[in-house]
């Protein structure tokens, strides 16, 4: 049974869900990948980074408005929502979300076993079977959902407090910064770096991750859409704050002639800061990063399960325990396949349109929102949205494909 049905819910348990689902969707997005992209593209395209970074914050917004309200409004996950709009396409949407969050957890578990090895100078595949084995402690709690939400919110607020710590010792161009955010140096040169930030953030699994928690604890219906508006906002923002220290604390060490380390970019800037003890520093920033996503990933990706069979309800901390052992088996024996974690962001990419435009013909359906009104600044929005990641995902299949023939 979803936590929260079945009672009156007071303003005060809400918003503790609220800020579950909120954690739950920015630390699921803030996974090492994330911190290896923003470290990399600021170094390429300098402070006119700055532009990506502020128009990826606007289109998140849009999507996570409409995917978060049409979802709480409904009281439906997205599986359910999608076949109700085109039979089937739950299941293929399941599928792909399921193959991508595999792909990335593999890539979280690698980031997990990396700052271990920072903080405590142990083998990486040590370091992810001990992230592995507590991870999947937590599920088996009764209500591993409750320790969920507490263990999130204490990992976002640690990175954003050691982050933007690292950020303010580095003196960034403040000023240079603000200005390229709206006047770059090439618009169109950053088409790619938006689009990959946008996939990163709200593409694939992370777009469901926080409407499905505020339907698994029992906020749905009209009434809560307000509230629900507000946490989607707060999602993307705190994601955005934590892309923008970084990008501050990259684009100080590269303003100042160092050169990014290639084995590991993200790391520079604590190490460049404040020596020894920034890399200490870096070491918790990563294994918090990693772990929040790990539980991100997985707990999102088998909720896409969990409305096809009685049985993946029942039993659902022990599916996603499985999900994220078979994810370290496949780290342990195979290590990261390159070309599995490209593949899979860029189906990740390819999911948002076919996502956004199931959700907002869905916002339209009465069978599905029953009388509730859709905002149509919010369907013109997302249609914008729906047509430019199209756009951007032809080109990114184009690339996809050119990778793995070549």
């Amino acid at each position: 049974m979803a936590q929260g049905l079945g009672h009156p819910m007071s303003d005060k348990e809400r918003n503790k869900f609220l800020r579950g689902a909120i954690f739950l969707m920015a630390t699921s997005a803030i996974g090492p990948a994330f911190l290896t992209q923003t470290a990399q593209f600021t170094q390429e395209y300098m402070a006119s980074f700055a532009f990506a970074i502020l128009a990826s914050i606007v289109i998140d917004i849009g999507v996570q408005l409409n995917i978060w309200r049409v979802i709480s409004v409904s009281g439906k996950r997205g599986q359910e929502i999608s076949n109700m709009v085109v039979p089937g396409l739950g299941y293929i949407i399941a599928g792909l979300i399921i193959f991508g969050g595999f792909a990335f957890n593999i890539g979280n578990l690698g980031g997990a076993g990396l700052g271990l090895n920072v903080l405590f100078d142990l083998p990486v595949e040590i370091g992810a079977i001990i992230i592995t084995v507590v991870t999947i402690i937590i599920f088996s709690i009764k209500n591993y959902a409750r320790i969920m939400d507490v263990l999130l919110q204490i990992f976002g607020v640690i990175m954003i407090l050691m982050v933007g710590y690292v950020m303010l010792t580095m003196d960034p161009p403040y000023q240079e910064a603000l200005v390229k955010s709206v006047l770059p140096d090439d618009y169109l040169i950053l088409l790619l770096p938006l689009v990959t930030i946008v996939g990163g953030t709200v593409g694939g699994y992370i777009s469901f991750a926080g409407g499905h928690r505020l339907v698994d604890a029992g906020i749905t219906g009209r009434a809560n859409a307000p509230f629900v508006s507000r946490a989607s906002i707060y999602g993307i923002l705190t994601t955005g704050i934590m892309r923008v220290f970084l990008f501050l604390a990259f684009l100080s060490v590269v303003n100042a002639g160092f050169t990014l380390d290639p084995d590991n970019p993200a790391a520079t800037p604590f190490l460049v800061g404040l020596g020894d003890l920034g890399y200490y520093m870096f070491g918790i920033v990563l294994t918090a990063a990693a772990i929040s996503s790990v539980i991100g990933v997985a707990y999102t990706s088998i909720s896409f399960l969990r409305s096809f069979h009685p049985v993946f309800e029942n039993y659902n901390g022990w599916f996603i325990a499985g999900f994220i052992t078979i994810s370290s088996l496949i780290f342990i024996t195979i290590g990261e396949p390159v070309m599995l974690l490209i593949l899979a962001g860029a189906v990740n990419g390819m999911i948002l349109p076919i996502v956004l435009t199931t959700i907002l013909v869905a916002s339209r359906k009465k069978s599905i929102v029953g009388d509730y009104r859709h905002p149509t600044w919010l369907i013109v929005f997302g249609a914008i949205t729906v047509l430019f990641t199209i756009g951007a995902s032809i080109v990114a299949f184009e690339e996809i494909v050119g990778l793995w023939f070549n």
